[in-house]
């Protein structure tokens, strides 16, 4: 499903749409559903550990496991983006048994930039539940000599082309805020795509890259002082840094890059699981140390019914897809 024009953007839209009617649809239950889970579950998290989707489903792991009565295993399945986890998850048994914990940028968004791939989301994956909306924050190495974004964006527009900046992969929510942020701020930088969020927070922290779109993981290195934290890429200022701006606030009006994060099945999987893993998910999301946790990562607990999760991936396929198409973003 590759979105080359309004047209096919549309159509994915629609496939969305399709999806929250099959995915809140009575399944078949086999009689052995009901006593599922009868082993250890795998969940598989698209993104490399210390990344935000590790960290989050690190968090709801003993809850989790508690509540289905068995052990979670996590699986990290890094890589192109999120779709080695993805097509890890689609390809295995519709019994359960293998879960994902992914960004719903990696289940909208790499339709529209990747080309050739095995599996379609809207179709393969049904939505289970909301885990937490992950904000992206802006960051620079304390060398680059700019204090606010209007500093930031003088410095970028003084040095066309030689400025570098890191993300966990192509078509993630911090790659397009970064692309986002040279359209809307009309500068020009280097992407640098890595396996996930951990080694470009390294490669910030060392200096090889300039500043990138934290989801997270970078913000006890700014309370170090090892970062520089300029803004955040959401519509509201985050609860835990109240006094820092918004780039909206900055001279940005409208941005926002926003994404959540949540638990996928593959598509078939019967009702009575769903129900179980999403019980588990939201009593994990009523303790206090989950909730610390995702505040940690200046992230918010993303509170939401089932509904509302599936209708949201339609929503940030319409918000991020005229950018994707307007900068021709496209990956093998």
């Amino acid at each position: 499903m590759t979105f080359h024009s309004h047209a096919t953007r549309r159509q994915g839209l629609k496939a969305f749409s399709a999806l929250a009617v099959a995915a809140l649809g009575s399944l078949a239950l086999p009689a052995m559903a009901q006593n599922w889970p009868e082993k250890p579950v795998r969940l598989v998290v698209n993104f490399a550990p210390g990344g935000a989707a590790d960290v989050l489903a690190r968090a709801i792991l003993p809850q989790l496991s508690k509540t289905l009565g068995q052990p979670v295993i996590i699986e990290n399945k890094p890589g192109a983006g999120g779709n080695i986890g993805i097509a890890e998850t689609v390809r295995s048994a519709k019994d359960g048994y293998t879960l994902l914990l992914s960004s719903g940028g990696a289940i909208t968004i790499n339709p529209m930039i990747y080309e050739k791939l095995a599996f379609d989301p809207a179709r393969d994956l049904t939505p289970v539940a909301a885990v937490a909306r992950v904000h992206v924050y802006l960051e620079t190495h304390p060398d680059v000599p700019a204090k606010n974004v209007a500093e930031f964006i003088q410095y970028l527009k003084a040095n066309p082309g030689k400025v570098s900046y890191g993300s966990p992969g192509q078509g993630s929510s911090p790659h397009l805020a970064g692309e986002m942020f040279k359209r809307m701020a009309k500068v020009d930088a280097v992407h640098a795509p890595y396996r996930g969020a951990a080694p470009a927070l390294n490669d910030v922290i060392s200096g090889q890259l300039q500043y990138w779109f934290d989801p997270g993981p970078g913000l006890k290195h700014v309370d170090a002082g090892k970062l520089r934290l300029l803004a955040v890429g959401s519509p509201q200022r985050s609860p835990q840094y109240p006094n820092v701006p918004t780039l909206a606030e900055s001279g940005l009006p409208g941005f926002d890059a926003d994404t959540l994060f949540g638990i996928y099945a593959p598509t078939g999987v019967p009702d009575v699981v769903v129900n179980k893993v999403r019980d588990g998910v939201a009593k994990a999301m009523e303790q206090k140390n989950v909730r610390d946790i995702v505040a940690g990562l200046g992230a918010t607990p993303a509170v939401m019914t089932r509904k509302q999760f599936i209708d949201h991936h339609a929503v940030e396929a319409e918000r991020f897809g005229e950018l994707v198409k307007s900068i021709g973003l496209k990956a093998d």
